[in-house]
């Protein structure tokens, strides 16, 4: 082959390999971040679960989208991650919209009201939710009623919450009266018409606060989680179980503009990983809370008690009249409540006909039983004479 065949067929092939590498380069999408910011500090247990989600989309997109993750503070403050993401600063929250409820009651009863609502558990609550209109009137509480251009989906049970930390022992309802205690969303509500004085503060401000004495009592979560973040070192009585927040669930936000950048098959994979992350950790959340409750007791020296049957009863009452008042008075509440009362209406009868009370096996293998008395010894027979 002469020099000048050679050198055609060189350029030639240059060219088809320029060719064939573009045709790659365009087969091939490019990789898409989105930044999020969490409402949690960064040393919540809760930042676990947002890193597990990231985790699951970069691994199922093989890279195509990533999420960056943050924790609280880091872009903004972390009540106001919804603004925040509503005006395109982040594209997205690990948050609980509950902090919303300032904005419209009715962001109780999408995260988890007390009682259920209605008397519904965890999962029944999701149900309602995918199955039972949850998300479209979800999406139409942001979109028309608080006017936030986000999508909304659950990605973290943090439920049944506890009722509270205190200095001294909690003898009932009355004893609220006059206390500085830690709470937000309608638990805060409930504990105000208690008499309690409430204080309301992110998660990392709260053990600060009780050592300066801006609070004596506190809610914040479960053991795992308020254990992490140092309560058993501020208070010793640990009151459980509590009905204000029996389902609640945090909410993963993704900006509408952020959402529709997305093609339609990595918007299915970021709906699919919130709905394996929201069962994967409560699987694992449920082990870690039993773990740290044990290590509270044994270690740490927490007296863990029951709160009053009262107490709780008083909660759902004080619950059902806040519940009502708001309904009279917005159409859109009452339109969520009598939606969840539907759903509530066939499903929580129809498990309580169908299972067992959760305490029947359990107390048979686990409650404490008391010491059996040593049989008594047979008189002894008199001597034969």
């Amino acid at each position: 082959m002469s020099t000048a065949r050679r050198g055609v067929a060189v350029a030639g092939a240059m060219l088809l390999a320029g060719a064939l590498y573009g045709i790659a380069a365009q087969a091939q999408p490019a990789s898409k971040t989105l930044t999020m910011q969490a409402s949690w500090p960064a040393s919540s247990t809760f930042m676990e679960n947002f890193t597990l989600f990231a985790d699951r989309v970069n691994k199922t997109t093989a890279g195509r989208l990533q999420i960056k993750t943050s924790a609280a503070g880091t872009i903004v403050p972390a009540f106001e991650v919804t603004d925040a993401t509503h005006k395109g600063v982040i594209d997205g929250a690990h948050t609980w919209s509950g902090y919303l409820i300032g904005k419209h009651p009715a962001a109780v009863l999408f995260t988890g009201g007390p009682g259920g609502p209605f008397g519904m558990d965890l999962f029944d609550h999701l149900g309602w939710f995918y199955d039972g209109g949850g998300q479209q009137l979800m999406d139409e509480w942001f979109e028309t009623i608080i006017k936030r251009d986000v999508i909304s989906l659950p990605v973290m049970p943090f439920a049944p919450q506890m009722f509270g930390w205190f200095k001294q022992p909690f003898k009932g309802w009355e004893d609220l009266k006059g206390r500085k205690m830690r709470a937000v969303g309608m638990n805060a509500q409930i504990l105000n018409a208690a008499g309690a004085t409430v204080v309301s503060m992110p998660g990392g401000e709260i053990v600060p606060a009780a050592q300066r004495g801006v609070v004596d009592a506190a809610e914040w979560c479960c053991p795992a989680e308020d254990i992490k973040l140092g309560f058993h070192q501020v208070w010793k009585y640990y009151y459980m179980p509590s009905m204000h927040e029996m389902t609640e669930v945090s909410d993963l936000l993704i900006s509408k503009a952020a959402w529709k950048s997305l093609s339609p098959d990595l918007q299915e994979i970021f709906k699919m990983a919130a709905t394996e992350t929201y069962l994967r950790w409560w699987l694992t959340y449920s082990r870690e809370n039993a773990k740290a409750l044990s290590e509270m007791r044994t270690k740490h020296g927490v007296n863990v008690r029951r709160t009053p049957p009262e107490v709780l009863l008083k909660q759902l009452q004080t619950w059902d009249a806040i519940r009502d008042k708001f309904a009279k008075e917005d159409p859109f509440f009452a339109k969520v409540v009598e939606s969840q009362r539907q759903y509530a209406a066939n499903v929580v009868p129809g498990r309580m006909a169908m299972f067992p009370a959760y305490s029947l096996s359990a107390d048979y293998y686990w409650r404490q039983k008391p010491a059996e008395k040593p049989a008594a010894k047979p008189l002894a027979k008199p001597n034969a004479k």
